[in-house]
């Protein structure tokens, strides 16, 4: 999603009843694509399936699964999911619609989470972020993604390598991890910005231009999206923290808190960068103000060297026919010498006085 997306209409399905399973977003993939790690200590699976029926029997399984899905726009897919796994309607719903705030929802049976997973797009310099979900059962995770790509496969490469605790604990480690990849990512997008921002500042200094004015309006505008995605994402994880659910185990909800812990660093980060950003606004101004007072001050300059000069010129330069210097041999040189006089005379006052 790029920049002018981030403010979109509410819904595109108005009038119908909660619960009814509408796409509402971008389609950003053509096709699909579903892929399950099956895991415990000891051993590992991990494919691709053709079909989503393929992935229904792992819900009894007593090792730990998780499932994947890339693509969001095939409602019939979702809505199958949905039955198998026993998701409330409700959910569905919430996966389906991309512009969704960062939420979290205890059930019974399952855990449903819902945040923005950002991505820094050097190519454009731009903030692009997409929806991602995430539902926790007793012994598997479900996550729902718009694209190919995430900031998983750290994750993945854990699994694959039985390295940590990963693959000896229950599922809600694996929905930790998860949620501390994506938090962990938006430093690296924070890190980007705040680039962005250092660059700005030089340059509003140096060479202020109205394209700078634009890149300024860009920054604020990408910095409100990023904090009206990560304050509700603390309030996610202090759910989920304080929780009592059954599915997070209390050694879990101490990894959780070093999670809401780098929330609330990313928090400060983007405040700061915020208050940094509008305040290039007035730098902007200042700088243009100060140019215009320099130019100003150089044509005033200019302006009153010549008031002197013009004055006399325009005194021999009225035709009367009696005037006495008229007649002198050396009065044109005279009046030069007293004009380049006048003209040293009042430059050097004003290197006096600094105002050159």
């Amino acid at each position: 999603m790029v920049m002018l997306g981030f403010i979109k209409r509410a819904s595109t399905k108005p009038g119908l009843a909660p619960g009814t399973l509408v796409h509402v977003g971008e389609k950003k993939i053509e096709k699909i694509r579903i892929r399950v790690i099956d895991f415990d200590e000891t051993n590992l699976e991990e494919r691709e399936l053709e079909t989503v029926d393929e992935c229904f029997p792992y819900a009894d399984k007593p090792t730990v699964t998780w499932i994947n899905i890339d693509g969001l726009h095939d409602v019939d897919l979702i809505e199958k999911i949905g039955k198998n796994f026993g998701l409330h309607p409700l959910v569905l719903e919430d996966i389906l619609h991309t512009e969704q705030r960062p939420k979290m929802e205890d059930f019974e049976n399952y855990i449903f989470l819902v945040t923005k997973m950002l991505f820094y797009d050097e190519e454009q310099d731009q903030l692009n972020a997409e929806q991602f979900s995430l539902i926790l059962g007793p012994n598997y995770v479900i996550t729902f993604q718009e694209r190919v790509g995430d900031v998983f496969e750290p994750v993945r490469d854990r699994l694959r390598k039985g390295k940590g605790r990963i693959r000896k604990r229950p599922p809600d480690y694996l929905a930790y991890a998860l949620i501390d990849a994506v938090v962990d990512h938006y430093f690296l997008v924070l890190e980007k910005i705040a680039e962005r921002v250092e660059s700005l500042e030089e340059e509003l200094v140096t060479n202020p231009t109205p394209q700078t004015l634009q890149t300024i309006h860009h920054l604020k505008r990408e910095l409100i999206f990023l904090r009206k995605s990560v304050w509700p994402l603390r309030e996610l994880i202090g759910g989920l923290e304080r929780g009592e659910s059954r599915l997070f185990e209390e050694k879990t909800t101490v990894f959780l808190r070093d999670v809401y812990d780098h929330t609330i660093q990313v928090i400060d980060t983007v405040e700061t960068l915020r208050d940094m950003v509008s305040g290039m606004l007035d730098i902007y101004l200042s700088s243009l103000s100060n140019r215009m007072n320099e130019v100003m001050k150089v044509l005033t300059i200019i302006a009153t060297i010549f008031i002197p000069m013009t004055f006399i010129a325009g005194i021999y330069g009225m035709n009367f026919e009696f005037m006495p210097e008229l007649k002198w041999h050396w009065g044109y040189p005279i009046v030069w010498v007293i004009i380049i006089a006048i003209a040293v005379i009042m430059l050097s006052y004003f290197r006096r006085k600094k105002w050159l």
